[in-house]
Order: C-alpha cells, then sequence, then structure tokens
C-alpha cells in the first residue's frame, strides 16, 4: 500500500500542476488529497453540477475539500441538454463525461493546468463504464488506474491518511437509477433524489431507489430489509413518495447491488 501512494506522490510530482475533476465521492477525494498534499496550491479539485447531482453530494464535496485544504471550484455541466444522453442508451456515461471534459478542458488550458485527473479506480477498468473511453479520448489521466489502485485499497489508503470519510458509500449520478432505454427528464431526477434523501434520513444509508415509469423499487443490503418493513411507517413513507411524483413504491427482495441494472446488458446490447 506504501508503494502505491509513493508511486501516486511520484506521479503528482512529475505533472506539476493539476486540475482533479471531484465529484466528492471516496475515489476522486482520494486523488485531491494526495495531488495536494505534493502540489499545495498548484492542485484544483473542480466539481461539475447538474441536475444528476444530489444537492447533498455538493455540499460533501465542499465540506471534504476545506478538511483537505485543496482549492475548490463548481461548475455547471448541461448534458441534459443533450437527447443523446437523455434518451438514456447503455452508452449513457460516454455522453455524461463527454460534456464534463469538454467543459474543463478549455478551463484547464485557461487556468494554466496541462493535466486534468479523474477517481477511475483499477476496477472500474473491468467494469462497463463507457465515460472512461470519453475520458481518455479527451487526455484525461487516471492516477488510481494507472498505479493499479483498487476500490478496496482507495478505502485503506484513505483511512491511512486520515479521512473520513473513507468507508462512505459509492453514490453514482442519479441517472443510474433508471433502466436503459427509458427517458430522463429533471423532474424523474428530483423525485428519485428525493426519496433517496427521505430514506437516509429514516437512517439507512446504503441503498438505491430505482425509478421504472411510476415505480419507486427500493433497494436495501439484505440484511437491512427486514428491520426496514418492521420499523418503518410504511404508510406515511408510500405517501411521501407519491407526493414526489411516484405512484407505486416496491422494496426489492434481492437486496442492493451496486450496478444492477447492467445486469440487462448482454440482452440489451445483442438486440442493437
Amino acid at each position: 500500500m506504501l508503494e502505491k501512494l509513493a508511486q501516486l506522490q511520484a506521479l503528482f510530482r512529475d505533472m506539476e500542476q493539476a486540475l482533479i475533476a471531484y465529484s466528492g465521492g471516496v475515489d476522486s477525494t482520494l486523488v485531491a488529497k494526495i495531488a495536494f498534499d505534493v502540489l499545495g496550491d498548484r492542485a484544483l479539485a473542480m466539481t461539475a453540477v447538474s441536475p444528476s447531482l444530489l444537492p447533498e453530494e455538493l455540499e460533501d464535496a465542499k465540506i471534504q475539500a476545506a478538511q483537505i485544504g485543496i482549492a475548490h471550484q463548481v461548475i455547471q455541466t448541461h448534458e441534459m441538454d443533450n437527447p443523446n444522453y437523455t434518451a438514456n442508451p447503455v452508452n449513457r456515461c460516454y455522453f455524461c463525461k463527454s460534456e464534463l471534459h469538454d467543459t474543463l478542458k478549455p478551463l484547464a488550458q485557461q487556468m494554466g493546468y496541462p493535466y486534468i485527473v479523474d477517481g477511475v479506480n483499477a476496477d472500474d477498468l473491468r467494469d462497463y463504464r463507457p465515460g472512461i473511453q470519453a475520458a481518455k479520448e479527451r487526455g484525461v489521466r487516471s492516477p488510481l488506474a494507472e498505479v493499479g489502485v483498487t476500490k478496496a485499497e482507495v478505502r485503506q489508503m484513505s483511512q491511512q491518511l486520515g479521512l473520513p470519510w473513507w468507508d462512505k458509500p459509492a453514490q453514482p449520478c442519479l441517472s443510474s437509477r433508471f433502466p436503459y432505454g427509458e427517458e430522463i427528464t429533471v423532474a424523474k431526477l428530483q423525485r428519485v433524489g428525493r426519496a433517496e434523501i427521505y430514506l437516509r434520513k429514516l437512517g439507512f444509508q446504503n441503498l438505491r431507489v430505482r425509478s421504472e415509469g411510476d415505480t419507486a423499487r427500493i433497494e436495501l443490503p439484505l440484511e437491512q430489509i427486514k428491520e426496514f418493513v418492521l420499523t418503518t411507517d410504511l404508510q406515511t413513507l408510500v405517501a411521501a413518495f407519491q407526493e414526489f411524483g411516484f405512484v407505486y413504491v416496491t422494496v426489492d427482495l434481492e437486496g442492493y447491488r451496486s450496478g444492477k441494472l447492467n445486469q440487462v446488458l448482454p440482452q440489451v446490447m445483442s438486440s442493437v
């Protein structure tokens, strides 16, 4: 672990200046921490804001950047203006990351940052992540992946560096809550976001609210489902979700699994 940390530090020393595509997730926050430790005020974290980012995630990103000490800026991205994105094809993330890095690249050039880096880790390279290709096409570097740092090692390294959010649950963009092919709208993103915030306020942190048509499907870790059903005022919850815009509310008995909607990819892609 120390060897990989040393390799990351050396990588940033060679860069001399870097702009970090910083979402506030555990991966990009570790990258921001190491970049700042090496480069100081020659490192800049930049967070893209759009309807697919929970407001709470932006607040977390700001707090974490302040604790690290790294300079932090917020920009707007407009992937929702792209019909290739809102149609929600299997390569939706490609169009999202294209918008992100087409926005970041000219800013980095204007501000004198020769490198843009992201938080892609070694495990991400083994998953279906079309956004990675968009970043590569635009010259973005992925230090964690370059050094071979896995997700488990990201958390371990973050803990060793004293980052209190080392065990923060993964929080991909809200567009990942919809089955491929279902159109994404701002209203749909907002109702999913409000529903997940509602559940977090009840004390459930590692979760997803999948949206399919008028139905909300709640995913919780398998071991928490019984507690959820027995301790939650389900009538009040259903009323709240219906106020958010859902008609039906269900619980997924298979339990929470990150990237679950990707299980249909072989079927979807074979029919394209």
